[in-house]
Formats: structure tokens, sequence, C-alpha cells
């Protein structure tokens, strides 16, 4: 299938091939070409530039995008968004007063999901699940990361995790996969720690493995949750199974978890609300990408990311959405764009720059996804007529959406 689309507005985030991710000033560089074409062979972009050079012939299909923009789909690294049921009890627990951490102590927070997941059946999760997931798609998202972690028992994590399958067999978006098993200690091993760590360590790691279910392994790395010392065993256990660490970090606390976790070469370190001067030191020159999750501060009254001081570092960022039952019930991308340029005072540049290329980088997709390149999927956001690509941010209440491409295909 050979299709054509002609006289974009402008073009976003084109890139040449071998740029993987930008950094520090490059992130407020968002390359353009207005009054384009681009070209799209079967799931792939073939070419694309001003509409001079637009070919004429040899098309199935043509889309005439006069007005709009054209730009990649949002790559979404972080959400949980396989879970059963909601927390929206919690949330009027939180506008009467109680903290994240206060609800959690009296068995609220991942403890209550955990309960509900394994209390519901699998085909009921999945059914759940792939609502959000088509929802989530209409929003512009065209790669996602999805957790386990609600299960907190073999099989609640093995459950969680073959759901995720069944939805990357179902779905045309590219879906990777991460175990979780260690997001908080379940009741019975509150007094035991470490004989859950040994339960996810010889018992979870090696099915999973077994069934080849996941992509990525994470912690909860956080006071009052896992240690440093207790995430790196997970991590070079992780590794031995063949999973690169992608971790949960600083959003409470910064207890030196940075620094262990590039040690151990994490592919990425999500949520950093607090972040010191050693983690940004201890960040420059590595292969991990920091990940601010601005819709989850929103939601829960807690402070941003604070993405200035870390691109004025010289290092990158990439945004996404965190969306769970408990602490961000929305996978709305084009919010969390929003958010960052209001609350972050990241410019549309680089939020754009955070939520595609950046996003594809920390799901290991840079290859494939994240921008406007020859060989890469033509996974697409059409935009509506708009008068500038400012407006996404912008008009942070409108969805300016008006088609959705992954794979070549349009999706209804």
């Amino acid at each position: 299938m050979q299709i054509l689309l002609t006289n974009i507005k402008e073009l976003l985030q084109v890139r040449e091939i071998g740029i993987d991710k930008v950094a520090g000033h490059h992130m407020a560089v968002l390359p353009t070409i207005k009054n384009a074409f681009l070209w799209i062979e079967d799931d792939c972009i073939k070419d694309f530039g001003p509409m001079e050079n637009c070919p004429e012939t040899g098309f199935d299909k043509k889309i005439n995008c006069e007005g709009r923009m054209v730009l990649p789909s949002w790559c979404d690294s972080h959400t949980h968004i396989v879970y059963a049921g909601n927390r929206d009890q919690e949330f009027v627990d939180r506008i009467n007063g109680l903290s994240y951490e206060a609800i959690a102590a009296r068995g609220g927070g991942i403890l209550n999901s955990a309960k509900k997941l394994n209390a519901t059946s699998e085909e009921t999760i999945y059914e759940q699940s792939k609502s959000r997931l088509e929802e989530v798609m209409r929003l512009g998202t065209g790669a996602i990361e999805i957790k386990s972690g609600y299960g907190l028992t073999v099989e609640g994590e093995l459950k969680m995790l073959r759901v995720i399958q069944r939805l990357k067999q179902n779905y045309p978006i590219t879906i990777k996969a991460t175990f979780l098993g260690a997001h908080a200690f379940p009741t019975e091993y509150r007094q035991n720690n470490e004989a859950y760590i040994d339960l996810i360590i010889n018992e979870m790691l090696p099915q999973i493995t077994t069934e080849n279910l996941a992509d990525y392994i994470d912690v909860f790395l956080e006071s009052n949750y896992f240690s440093v010392e207790q995430t790196e065993k997970i991590m070079i256990a992780g590794k031995k199974h063949g999973l690169t660490p992608k971790i949960h970090v600083n959003q409470f606390t910064a207890i030196n978890g940075i620094a262990s976790c590039v040690k151990h070469e994490a592919l990425s370190v999500d949520h950093l609300e607090i972040v010191t001067d050693e983690d940004i030191e201890v960040l420059k020159n590595t292969i991990t990408m920091p990940v601010a999750l601005p819709t989850c501060s929103f939601f829960i009254s807690i402070p941003y990311t604070p993405a200035r001081k870390i691109i004025d570092a010289g290092l990158p960022i990439a945004l996404a959405t965190d969306f769970n039952p408990g602490t961000t019930p929305s996978g709305n991308m084009n919010f969390v764009v929003a958010t960052a340029c209001i609350k972050m005072k990241m410019t549309p540049e680089e939020a754009i720059n955070a939520a595609t290329i950046n996003g594809a980088y920390a799901m290991g997709l840079s290859e494939t996804h994240g921008s406007i390149t020859i060989g890469k999927k033509a996974n697409l956001i059409i935009t509506k007529p708009i008068h500038s690509f400012y407006q996404i941010p912008y008009a942070f209440g409108s969805n300016l959406i008006q088609d959705v491409m992954i794979n070549g295909e349009i999706i209804s």
C-alpha cells in the first residue's frame, strides 16, 4: 500500500537516521518542514519533503492535509494500564486531607489494587485493559510500555503479564512489557521483606523468562518501599534473565537511588519529582533517560519534576503518563505535554521532543519510533486545522487530533 499525505501545513519532528534522543539545549529545537508531503509505503515512512518535490503518481491513496499538522505519534514509556476496577474512593480521601503515604498505610494504594486484581478473572482484566488501550490510541499514542505490579503474587503477576501479551497480539500499537513485582511488599511479607524478594527472584522471574512475558524489570525504589540495596539485588537478578532495568525512583525522597540505577545501566529512571545536584551529576554522560510524569504531580498534588534544572544541565528528559488507577487515572499524552509546558516550564518544542523521540528511547524503540525518519514506522498524529503546533499545549482542554495512523493505517 502506497499512501501520500499532501499539503501538510507543517511536518514536525523531522530527523536524520541515527538520532536516538535529544538532550540539553538541543531539546529546544524541533525540526519541521512547512507545506510538506509524506510518503508511506506499507507500514513505514518512505520519503518526505517540501511539496515542490512531491511525487505525483503511483499511490493507492492520497490524503489532503491542508491546514493540518502531522507529527509522530506519542511514545508513552511509563504506564500501569492493566488493572482491575478503580480507586476513586482514594481520590476523595486525598481531597479530605489524606496523603498518599497515609492511604497506603491503611491498606489503600498499591495493596488495594493488588487485592482487586487477584480477585478478578484474567478475561475481565483483559476486557477492562483493552478499553484503556483503545482510548490512548485514539488520543495519539502509538507506542506504550505497560507494567505489571498489581499482582504481588506469582499467579497475579503472571496474570497481568499474560494480559499484556494478549494486548500485544491483538492490537497494532507497539507494546513493551515491564515486570514490576517489586511494586510494594504484600501484607504477609511486611515483617519478612527478604522472603518476598526471594519469591520475585526465585519463582516469578524464572516463570516470566520461560514464557517470554517481559522486556524490562522495574522496582519502586523509595523510602518505605524498596531500599537501594534491595533494588540492586532485584536489578541484578533481572539482568541475569535478560531484563533491562527501568526504575521508579525519587518520587518522594532522594536516597541515592539514581546512582544505583546508573551503575546498573538502567534504561530509564522515572518520576524524579525530587532531584538533587548529586543526582544531576551522576546522570551526565550515561545511557539512562530521566522520565517525568507531570500528570501524576497534577493529580496527587506533589512537586513537579524539575525539568528546567535537568535540561539546563545538558541532560535529556522524556515525558510519560503514569496511567494507573491510584495516582494518574489518565493516559492522555496531549495533557501530559500541556502540563509539562504549563507547570514544568518546558517549551512546546522541548515537550514534544520529550513525548516522541525521547519517549521512544526510554522504551528501546529509537530505531523504529519517535520521529519522522525514513524507514521508521508510519505512526502519526494528524491534527485538525490549527494555526500553530503551539496550540497543542495551549488549548489543553481541546482534542485537536483528527486522525491517528498506526503502522500506516488510520485507526477508527
